[in-house]
Parts: C-alpha cells; sequence; structure tokens
C-alpha cells in the first residue's frame, strides 16, 4: 500500500513536536470535580467456613437492574467532565495520534500454497485488515473499516486461518469488542465470501484437511452473558457447502465414555501436515493442556479411540508431530521446560527421549519447519531463540537486539522462520530467519517515522521480602535528574504463567515520557518469565507475591530516588486489576495514583459471571475453603476499608467485556468513593462500543490512553 510522510504533514519531527508539550507544572491546575453519583446501597451478606462477608452492591451483577446503566452513564458523564478538562490532554492526543498513525502494527503472518496471508493494520488505519501476497501484488480480503461503515460501532477481525493450498481462509468477526465471533469462509482468488457461517465461534481454532475440503473448529454452547458461556464447549467438523447446524460433534463432555473431563475444560482438534494422526486438547486457563490420540482418519468417521499422551499434570505446555515422532514440550519435574519425543502411533511419556534437555533458561514454545523445530526461549522477560536442526544439533540464533519474540510463524514445507520480534524502543517488525540461522528483517512492517534516540530504557531487580529478584524495566528521556520528583507510572501483571511485561515497542507511551513521566513495568511473580516455578509462586495461596513483588520493585524505585510517593502511579489491566488493586488495598500511603483497567476487582462472585469458573485452576474454587481463602486473598473490592485515605484512581471498563464483567470495576468505584477518606478523585471510564480492548479500534485506544496520560499528569505532576 502507498506509503504517506507523516513526519512531513506534521511540519517537523517527533521531537519537534514533543517540544510543544507543555512542562511538568503545567498538568498542576486545579480542577473542579463534580460530585460522585451516590450508589444504590443493598447489602448482601454472605457466609464462607465461618466467615460472613458484605457486599453492598450486589445489584451491580445484573445489567437488567433498571439503576444498572443510569449509574454507569453518571459516573462515565462526571469523568467525561473532569478528563475533558484536564490542560493539555487535547495536546497528549494528538501526539499520541502522531504516535500510533505513524506505527504499522502487523499480527499474526502464515505461508501457505505459494502466498504470504498477514493481518496487518496500515499506516493511519483505525483497526487491523487481512491481506494477501502473492505473485499479482498484495490484496486486502477481510477489511473490517469498510464492513463497519454504515452502522453503529465497529466490527474487528477476531481470528484467522488460511487453508493448506492458500485458496480459502476462514476467519472470524465480532461487534463492538465482543469476541462473540461469527465464522466466515472467503475463497482468495476473488475474495468471494462463501454461504458457511457459523456462530459462537470465540477462540474457534480451525485446523484444515490437506485437501482443504473442510476443518475442524471448536463452538462455545453457553449463552451469553451467562455463567455457562464458556462451559461444555464442543469440537466439530465442517465441511465445505454442508449446512453447519448438521456438522458432526467430535468431542464434548459425556460424549465418550473413556474421555471424561470437567465443564471448564475446551476441547479442540489439532491436524500436521504430513501426518496420519490427530490430537485432541483438553484446555483451561493453564498454560499446559491434556492430550490424547488418535487416527485421522478414524476421527474424520467419527469413531476415533482416543489414547490418551499426556494428563494436565505431565504439565506439557507444547506439540508438534513430525511424521510418525510426537514431541512434547513438556515441565512437570523440569520447571523451565524440555523438549521430549516419542512415537505417534504408540506415545509413553515413561519411555521417551529428551531431545531438548533445560536448560537455565524457560523454552517457552517450538514451531516446525521444514528444516528443523524453532523453540522460543525466555530469559527473564528477553526472548532468546533456538533450533533443533533435523540432524539432532541444537543451535543458538543471534537475535540482532534484546526484545520479544512475540509469534513465530513456520510451515514444514519450507526452511526458515518469520517471527514477531519488537524492543522497547525498537518497532515491531516481521523478521525472518534462514536455514542457516541469519536475521533479517523482511519489511513486511514498515519502520515508523519516529525518533527514538532521546529515550533510554534501564533494568533493574528489587528484592522482595522473602529475598527474591524482581526485574522491572524503566524508560525515560535521556539527562534525567535523579531528584526522586519525576512522575513514574509502573504496570504490572502477574498471572496464568505468561511473561506479559516483557519488551514492546513504547509508541503511544512516549507522549506520557515526553510530558515528563517515567514509564515502568514489573516481571512480577505469577508471570513465566523464569518457568513454573515463578508462575508457582504467584499463583492461588501464593497469590500475594504478586502485589507485595510490585511494592518491592515501587520501593527500590524510591531508593534510587527516580520518583517519590507523591509522584508515582502503578497501573494493571485484567488480572492485572489484582495485582494494582491489592497493592493499593495493602499500602495505600505508597502511591498516588492508581489505573485500574477493565480489572477484575471482586474475584469472589466469579461465579455470576461468563467468563468465571473456567479461572479456578487458577484462582482456586469457592466451594472449597482452601480456594474460598485463595480468593478472597485477591479480592480488592472486599479489602476496601472505610475512613481510609486512597489514591486517586482511574478504573475503565467496556460495556461487552467478555472477560470481565463490568460489574468489577463498578462495584469497586462505588466502594472507594463511599471509603476514601482522602479527597482524590476515583474515576470510572465507560467505553459502550468495546469489551475488554482485544477488538478496540485505534482510536479507541488513543483515546483511553490520553485520558489515562493527562489523568496521570494531573495527579502526578506538581511537586508536593
Amino acid at each position: 500500500m502507498p506509503m504517506i510522510d507523516r513526519r512531513r504533514l506534521l511540519g517537523g519531527s517527533t521531537l519537534a513536536l514533543a517540544a510543544t508539550l507543555l512542562p511538568r507544572t503545567a498538568f498542576a491546575a486545579t480542577i473542579t470535580v463534580p460530585k460522585a453519583p451516590v450508589a444504590r446501597v443493598e447489602p448482601v451478606k454472605d457466609s464462607y467456613f465461618g466467615e460472613t462477608l458484605t457486599d453492598p452492591y450486589r445489584w451491580m451483577e445484573k445489567s437488567s437492574d433498571p439503576d444498572w446503566l443510569p449509574y454507569l452513564k453518571a459516573q462515565n458523564d462526571r469523568t467525561r467532565a473532569v478528563l475533558d478538562a484536564l490542560p493539555d490532554r487535547a495536546v497528549l492526543l494528538r501526539r499520541i495520534e502522531q504516535l500510533s498513525g505513524d506505527t504499522v502494527s502487523t499480527g499474526k503472518v502464515q505461508r501457505a500454497g505459494g502466498r504470504l496471508f498477514y493481518q496487518q493494520r496500515p499506516l493511519g488505519a483505525d483497526n487491523f485488515k487481512l491481506f494477501v501476497r502473492d505473485a499479482a501484488g498484495i490484496r486486502t480480503l477481510v477489511d473490517p473499516v469498510a464492513l463497519s461503515a454504515g452502522s453503529t460501532g465497529h466490527i474487528s477481525l477476531d481470528w484467522w486461518e488460511a487453508s493448506p493450498n492458500g485458496q480459502l481462509v476462514a476467519y472470524g468477526l465480532s461487534k463492538d469488542g465482543s469476541e462473540d465471533s461469527m465464522l466466515h469462509v472467503l475463497t482468495v482468488a476473488d475474495g468471494r465470501a462463501l454461504p458457511d457461517r457459523i456462530g459462537n465461534t470465540q477462540s474457534a481454532h480451525p485446523q484444515w484437511l490437506k485437501d482443504n475440503s473442510g476443518f475442524f473448529y471448536t463452538q462455545l454452547t453457553g449463552k451469553v452473558d451467562t455463567p455457562e458461556r464458556f462451559l461444555d464447549a464442543q469440537a466439530r467438523f465442517h465441511r465445505l457447502g454442508t449446512d453447519p447446524a448438521g456438522d458432526p460433534i467430535l468431542m464434548k463432555r459425556g460424549l465418550v465414555a473413556d474421555v471424561a473431563f470437567d465443564k471448564i475444560q475446551t476441547p479442540f482438534i489439532q491436524v500436521y501436515p504430513g501426518s496420519r494422526f490427530a490430537l485432541l486438547g483438553l484446555a483451561d486457563v493453564r498454560p499446559e493442556y491434556r492430550l490424547l490420540i488418535a487416527p485421522l482418519a478414524d476421527v474424520l468417521a467419527n469413531k476415533a479411540r482416543w489414547r490418551a499422551v499426556a494428563s494436565f499434570e505431565d504439565e506439557v505446555s507444547g506439540v508438534e508431530i513430525v511424521g510418525d515422532d510426537l514431541y512434547l514440550l513438556s515441565n512437570k519435574g523440569h520447571p523451565r521446560g524440555r523438549l521430549l519425543r516419542t512415537s505417534a502411533a504408540a506415545p509413553d511419556l515413561a519411555t521417551a527421549v529428551e531431545v531438548v534437555p533445560q536448560g537455565p533458561l524457560v523454552i517457552e514454545d517450538l514451531a516446525r519447519a521444514r528444516d528443523g523445530l524453532y523453540l522460543r526461549i525466555m530469559d527473564g522477560g528477553i526472548s532468546r531463540l533456538r533450533k533443533l536442526g533435523r540432524d539432532g544439533r541444537i543451535v543458538d540464533i543471534a537475535l540482532p537486539f534484546d526484545g520479544t519474540i512475540g509469534g513465530m510463524f513456520a510451515t514444514e514445507t519450507e526452511d526458515g522462520l518469520l517471527m514477531s520480534l519488537s524492543g522497547w524502543l525498537t518497532p515491531t517488525g516481521v523478521w525472518s530467519v534462514d536455514v542457516g540461522g541469519r536475521v533479517a528483517d523482511t519489511g513486511l512492517t514498515p519502520k515508523p517515522s519516529i525518533d527514538v534516540s532521546a529515550y533510554e530504557t534501564r533494568r533493574f531487580f528489587a528484592s522482595a521480602k522473602d529475598g527474591v529478584k524482581i526485574p522491572y524495566t524503566l524508560i525515560y528521556r535521556k539527562g534525567l535528574k535523579l531528584d526522586g520528583s519525576h512522575p513514574t507510572w509502573i504496570s504490572a501483571y502477574g498471572s496464568y504463567g505468561a511473561a506479559a511485561y516483557t519488551p514492546s515497542f513504547a509508541g503511544r507511551s512516549l507522549a506520557l515520557i515526553d510530558a515528563g513521566a517515567i514509564v515502568g513495568y514489573a516481571n512480577v511473580r505469577g508471570g513465566g518469565e523464569y518457568g513454573r516455578e515463578w508462575h508457582k509462586a504467584g499463583q492461588l495461596a501464593n497469590k500475594p507475591n504478586t502485589w507485595r513483588d510490585l511494592i518491592a520493585v515501587c520501593e527500590d524505585i524510591y531508593a534510587r530516588k527516580y520518583t517519590s510517593p507523591a509522584h508515582l502511579a502503578i497501573g494493571g489491566r485484567s488480572a492485572g486489576g489484582i495485582t494494582v488493586g491489592r497493592a493499593m488495598t495493602e499500602r495505600p500511603d505508597l502511591f498516588a495514583a492508581v489505573v485500574d483497567g477493565v480489572g477484575w476487582s471482586n474475584p469472589l462472585r466469579y461465579v455470576v459471571e461468563q467468563n468465571g469458573y473456567g479461572e479456578e485452576p487458577e484462582w482456586g474454587a469457592i466451594a472449597v475453603e482452601s480456594g474460598y481463602r485463595a480468593l478472597k486473598s485477591i479480592d480488592s473490592y472486599q479489602a476496601v476499608r472505610d475512613g481510609t485515605k486512597y489514591p486517586a484512581v482511574l478504573l475503565t471498563t467496556g460495556v461487552t467485556d467478555p472477560r470481565v464483567a463490568p460489574f468489577h470495576v463498578a462495584k469497586m468505584t462505588a466502594r472507594l468513593q463511599a471509603a476514601s477518606t482522602s479527597g482524590k478523585p476515583i474515576l470510572l471510564r465507560v467505553d459502550y462500543d468495546a469489551g475488554h480492548g482485544v477488538g478496540s479500534t485505534r482510536g479507541q485506544q488513543d483515546r483511553e490512553a490520553a485520558d489515562t496520560y493527562a489523568f496521570l499528569m494531573w495527579q502526578l505532576g506538581s511537586k508536593v
């Protein structure tokens, strides 16, 4: 596509625009904050294992309550009145729009049938599109922006998968960030949509047959916005041109007596080119899954006798089939992972051959190419790359900079690898690795015209209470004076064994840094930066380590004189809402502000939301005492205490959020507004055209960033 020189349109360099931002002290203006809406109080008492808890805002869990939408509107109207009046929010927004508009973002990439498919948000575009590149050039296959024209809200491309011959694409579309996908199929030659449409296909994971005649997929069966939404999913097969209502159900709970599993576990069927076998996986929120195997022909005939490969207790988190060899990434007894090989025809973990032993670094994932298996390695938040060649040799592949491999894209018909690679100050690009291990930028993602020479990053380690070293990174403008006065925003996550805050191009956050702030990220326990041990140290009863690691990081930053409590804010999204919510309720004196984005604030009430029961392996089950104790410990809403001086808080939600129900931050907002005696604002920002953020447009993300940064500079920007 044609590229526009945004720098020229702006009439100067990035740094020239940065100079137009007001200095820190300009953000200290006084803002009149309207009184908060008073939420209806209807206490409900619950008893758990000899304890009684009171919930004053239980009514908010019912979206049908006549006060629910008026309450959200009143809170959001108040928040808009405050945020829109903040000094230089408009200037921040212009800078953010420039940064995001100048940045092309590329997601998934797939090679199939001599074509290259890729999902990309082009220069200045508002949403991701699906493109194909072949001998005829580059064409747009799916354009959600065009599909959204003339309708309220917006449409997003949730997922897609090209057929092996590159002639067909199955893809999912949803409205307003709901992720409630409708599966579609198109022909690549002319972009024509086929009549095949299948609903309830969020995370459908389509797996094409090698003859391109159809695909396996996973379908949800529960009703939207109910606790049953993600329970009892089923695996099916669709043959093109047939009525999806008649698609055979190949696996669901209770269908096969020999394959019993829990309602929270989702079945999926995986096929591998060149293999006569199919794998059945059973997955929940754990990073590992249960695996079974059967001949593909038997699966298609719906008469498979599934043979066990690995249980959840075997902690297998990655798998590939090469011919009749089955490769398994196993973590049992080896928390940083090792690669095993066994027979696909007669799998036996007890006699499997270790082909890549556990080392000092974590094996995160594997991808099969014609020349071998590529291994993504995690080094405490930094990605590394290795290859197991067809000759059995293991080689390290040097990357051009310390960063994050966001995805590996390989195919068994071609040598080498395509991968997404990003650094804190290096924009994300699609890089290639050839058979000799040489790494090169493909140029698929054009480099933005953003000058990063004025910024620097530093990595430190804080000591937790138990002596464990917690890594964190700070990004700021060069020449910073260490006097403890700088506005600082530290984000943390720490859940599901996911290494969440690894190097990713600073992008929009450069606007906040240009305004005088420091932006940082803490790799707290509960994530996967150092393998399964790191995850388990911040899981279930060990979860308090997660927010106390964040507290330790903040105290370390103070000791290094980057900032002080009057100028520091913490932020977290989704499960990161636990991290910042509990850090705030445990140490409200330590922070000037908190940003809680679509956060899980009231975990004890997971039983009434659609993404609830499936979370039990990570947090605990309320039906057993140990689970209740663990859930209570992470519940920020229940931890709020009357008469406490809480910091300023900005909470955000999207009304179509399928992952964290909006009642979490709504109840947390009401509770904080009623309890806090600090006089600092507690604000709730509501996006009526968004969900968890997964399908949000660039414009939506820009506006949320501007609101967040203006709020932070308002609360952190002046010396006290």
